[in-house]
């Protein structure tokens, strides 16, 4: 008979049980009271726990012992815990049962979701990331975005919601007044057709030193923005192959990153909707003129009532707000999106805090988020740069890392074959780089390090990817032994259990991940799990264990296996057998 799939966490159950014994109390119980149940901060007194006798102790003005002692004797929690202990101020401590988690485990074999349950409610999400600028380089700066962005995308469709990627592009703007006259003026042919990207940024960097030298330059990268916007021909065909070729790189990227998007709609798609939304804003008095522009205030947001969002300039041009309001108009009417997520640095939080208030005001009560994030920092913890203080090139530290993973590679394992070694160098690499970042609270700065994040020790994609080779490599040494991953199976060591109780609690993870968009949660449960498997891996023999024993083993071995490998995949990092 096929096991069935948990319709609950052990931490749901548990919470389940004691507030069905709350109202069984003798007190007078405040209204709307609901028990929470979450992983014990100190695992020498149980797996889970729960403060509610401390809460209502406080509340009602009674002993939290007491009333934890008296809870404990209400709850009927025989089938899923021991005995319930009472600790310190009133916790009220469980642990799990080993037969239940034997259980679990098989469940979890069983469940090609690995337990984790999908979205009550799916929505469709609009998530927003990387939107490099054309005509430059992707840098270090994007990192963040980038990646970030990519794993809250995976994890949201992992549950069950339909998403929606948008690579909201740069190429429409300034600095495409400067693109235009370089190009007409300074542009190196054969430059272009070796590396379109470097020749652009070129040009733009020539325009921009050259307009410090002659300000009257700027008039003239202006009449030529202006041209373009204007449909002129010419203009409007370079602007076209800048665009085409700025994606193109873009995508060697992306691919790099094994990251993929379903909308690349840059400004200039919103472009020809600006006039008559600013029309349309007006008409309804969401927008009003002030000193010749067009403002939108906002009197009843005490953060913002002195902060108007300007969505036209007294020359007639238009900002990046009024793009973005467009942009919220057609992710709603034409996409049918529930939430749309910015990913986009800290610095931007009062841009969005005024589009939001913008976009509620204009009748769009959709949930917006600003998904911010800290700065990458060098060493010296400064914002990181090169040696000539110039922004790093984001394929540039992709191939660093691709090119000192290969070494470790040639380190540490050389009778590898070439096509390996290289596969294995691009999972690591560029895995070490990805893991860095998602394993940081997104809101706080952090440092780069080559050797950290390439460091096989710690909490570190190789280490990560290493837990996950030794997970497989069981299974290369089973041959073709016959291998049953259907249960039962019994716990026999302390360290099986920790690492049966560690897996269940991937369906509690994931989830959590986009209660507050932090990736990092799921980084830290994964070292975690990683970890508990060194510790079985070291302690309990495997392909020397005998009967039921051995059965269990190996299947704690397929199951850290199967949620490695779809927790990395979630994060975007890639894996390979061997290292």
């Amino acid at each position: 008979m096929p096991v069935q799939r948990p319709v609950m966490t052990l931490p749901e159950l548990l919470a389940q049980r004691v507030n069905a014994a709350l109202p069984l109390l003798s007190i007078d119980l405040p209204t709307d009271t609901i028990a929470d149940v979450t992983i014990a901060a100190d695992l020498r007194f149980g797996d889970y726990q729960t403060n509610t006798a401390m809460i209502l102790a406080k509340q009602l003005r009674l002993n939290p012992q007491a009333l934890a002692k008296e809870l404990v004797e209400k709850m009927d929690v025989s089938d899923l815990s021991a005995t319930p202990t009472v600790a310190g101020p009133g916790f009220i401590n469980f642990q799990i049962k080993p037969e239940l988690l034997a259980q679990r485990l098989a469940g979890l074999l069983a469940d090609p979701h690995l337990g984790v349950p999908q979205a009550a409610t799916p929505k469709t999400i609009v998530v927003d990331f990387s939107a490099p600028n054309v005509a430059k380089q992707m840098h270090v700066g994007h990192i963040r975005s980038t990646i970030i962005g990519d794993s809250l995308a995976r994890i949201a469709r992992f549950l069950g919601h339909k998403v929606i990627t948008d690579n909201h592009i740069g190429d429409w703007g300034t600095q495409f007044g400067m693109v235009l006259y370089g190009w007409k003026n300074f542009l190196d042919q054969a430059a272009l057709e070796a590396d379109p990207i470097a020749e652009l940024l070129r040009l733009y960097k020539k325009v921009n030193s050259a307009q410090e030298a002659d300000p009257t330059l700027r008039e003239t990268c202006k009449a030529e923005l202006v041209k373009l916007q204007q449909g002129d021909t010419e203009n409007l065909a370079i602007w076209k192959r800048c665009v085409e070729m700025s994606l193109k790189g873009l995508e060697d990227i992306y691919e790099k990153l094994d990251i993929h998007f379903d909308h690349h709609l840059g400004e200039s798609f919103y472009n020809p909707r600006l006039a008559s939304l600013v029309e349309e804003l007006k008409a309804s008095g969401i927008a009003r003129e002030s000193d010749g522009a067009q403002c939108i205030f906002f009197p009843d947001v005490p953060a913002l009532q002195d902060k108007p969002m300007l969505i036209q300039k007294s020359d007639g041009g238009y900002l990046y707000g009024t793009t973005d309001l467009a942009t919220i108009e057609h992710r709603v009417n034409v996409w049918h999106a529930d939430e749309i997520w910015y990913v986009v640095g800290t610095p931007q939080a009062h841009h969005f805090q005024q589009l939001f208030a913008a976009a509620k005001l204009w009748g769009f009560p959709q949930k917006l988020v600003h998904v911010a994030f800290g700065s990458i920092l060098g060493a010296d913890g400064k914002m990181f740069k090169t040696r000539t203080g110039e922004s790093v090139g984001l394929r540039e530290v992709l191939e660093e890392g691709t090119e000192r993973a290969l070494a470790i590679v040639e380190e540490k394992n050389s009778s590898l074959s070439d096509s390996d070694k290289t596969a294995i160098a691009h999972a690591v690499g560029i895995g070490a780089v990805k893991y860095a970042e998602l394993s940081q609270n997104r809101l706080t700065d952090y440092k780069f390090s080559w050797e950290k994040m390439l460091s096989f020790n710690g909490n570190t994609a190789p280490y990560l990817q290493n837990a996950y080779v030794r997970t497989r490599s069981i299974f290369r040494k089973l041959g073709d032994e016959p291998v049953s991953l259907t249960g039962p199976f019994e716990l026999s060591a302390p360290e099986e259990r920790t690492l049966v109780l560690k897996l269940t609690q991937f369906a509690e993870t994931v989830p959590s991940v986009l209660i507050d968009h932090r990736p990092n949660l799921l980084a830290a449960y994964l070292y975690e799990t990683a970890s508990s498997f060194h510790s079985f891996y070291e302690a309990c023999p495997v392909l020397n264990a005998t009967g039921l024993q051995k059965e269990t083993r190996i299947a704690l071995c397929e199951a850290t296996s199967r949620i490695l490998h779809t927790g990395l995949t979630l994060l975007g990092i890639r894996l390979t057998d061997r290292m």
